[in-house]
């Protein structure tokens, strides 16, 4: 279902904002270590984030097709 494919995306984008807000306390907090692991699992959201999209872009251009 294209629905489901669209709320993954989202999931996974407000996943990576949340790693990434806490990824800049960390560092202006000094905690770069903490900031850095947080930045990777970010750009891992990130990253998943775009695919889902991807997948949610396929699906709507394929019921279009169909219809």
């Amino acid at each position: 279902m294209p629905n489901d494919s669209h709320q993954r995306a989202a999931e996974f984008h407000q996943l990576a904002e949340h790693a990434h807000l806490a990824a800049a306390a960390s560092h202006g907090k000094g905690d770069h270590l903490t900031g850095h692991e947080l930045s990777k699992q970010a750009l891992e959201y990130s990253r998943k984030a775009f695919e889902w999209s991807q997948e949610a872009h396929r699906e709507s251009a394929n019921s279009t097709e169909k219809a």
